[in-house]
């Protein structure tokens, strides 16, 4: 029997997902959305899970969209424009449920990312990358702008860097997309799974609860003006000081003792 899509592996408040399709670089076919879609989503009630790391097999982390599929999809009667409208729409949803997670998502890249598979990188928030990794947003090698992976990086890189890559097609490599922001790390590719590992668990042995609250605020903030982010995030610190485990967290540090957290 073949092997499933998308693996999964818990292991210390961790879930490590591996897109398994290296056959078509982990492309972002039908079958590999809907996969991911749902374990993101089973994910966002686990408070079991603390972190996530996603990652590919193969030689490559992801190749975006299954060119093939959007190829068969045009034979439709309309020219694919029902097909096509479900698919970003679909991609949309499974970009913007990351952010929303209350986990944090760990990208471990290497190879490439390219297209949506660059758009991936860009939507978790964090990203390590092996040394010699390549990014691009290069479907307008093809004649198709890529739009849609232009919404997540350019809340990435700067704007002028960004709209270098989307209209020039043009890789670049781990240490400049470290230089842009792209990614937090290069590494050696021997060392990219551990330093990932590391960076999660560092994550995962964190307060669960002040976590969430704070991913979720770090989000909704940056869209707001600067009165407004303070005013929102100064509920949010309120909200988190009278959590218990938060007047234990503090008791600890004053007392020079583990935090004895209950979440």
């Amino acid at each position: 029997m073949d092997e499933p899509i998308l693996l999964r592996q818990d292991k210390d408040a961790i879930a490590t997902l591996t897109m398994n399709s290296p056959k078509n670089l982990n492309a972002l076919s039908d079958a590999m959305l809907a996969a991911l879609q749902e374990q993101f989503d089973s994910l966002m009630n686990d408070r079991g899970i603390r972190a996530v790391i996603l990652r590919g097999s193969g030689k490559a982390f992801c190749a975006g969209h299954d060119l093939r599929e959007m190829t068969a999809g045009r034979q439709a009667e309309d020219g694919g424009k029902a097909y096509f409208r479900d698919l970003f729409q679909r991609c949309s949803r499974l970009m913007t449920t990351i952010p929303r997670l209350p986990q944090p998502v760990i990208a471990q890249v290497h190879g490439i990312a390219t297209a949506a598979g660059c758009q991936l990188v860009a939507s978790c928030d964090m990203a390590v990358a092996a040394e010699g990794t390549r990014f691009g947003v290069n479907g307008v090698n093809i004649g198709l702008f890529c739009s849609t992976p232009m919404v997540a990086l350019s809340r990435n890189i700067p704007r002028k860097q960004a709209f270098e890559m989307l209209t020039t097609g043009r890789f670049i490599e781990s240490d400049r997309a470290e230089t842009l922001g792209l990614i937090n790390r290069t590494v050696p590719q021997e060392r990219l799974e551990g330093t990932t590992q590391e960076l999660a668990e560092t994550v995962a042995g964190k307060l669960g609860a002040a976590v969430k609250i704070g991913k979720q605020a770090f989000y909704e903030q940056i869209q707001m003006p600067l009165e407004q982010a303070y005013a929102y995030t100064g509920e949010v610190m309120v909200e988190n000081m009278l959590y218990r485990d938060t007047e234990e967290g503090i008791a600890a540090f004053l007392e020079k003792r583990p935090p004895d957290w209950q979440q």
